[in-house]
């Protein structure tokens, strides 16, 4: 893999950060999934979501030295 589609691929790790860091998107109480107000099921959306992002971004670079 090019050295440029290797930093492309890190910009993937922004996803997490940047989903979580703006708190006034998220920061409701409808809809509600499962009696959880939409506050604590989004957070809680984004640790598998991040464990997938990294898992990716780390095959992608890892593998292809």
């Amino acid at each position: 893999m090019e050295k440029g589609s290797k930093r492309a691929i890190l910009w993937l790790l922004a996803i997490p950060y940047i989903g979580l860091l703006w708190v006034p998107f998220y920061n409701s109480r409808e809809p509600e999934l499962l009696g959880f107000p939409f506050f604590y099921w989004y957070q809680l959306a984004f640790v598998p979501l991040t464990a997938l992002v990294t898992w990716i971004v780390y095959r992608s670079v890892r593998y292809d030295d």
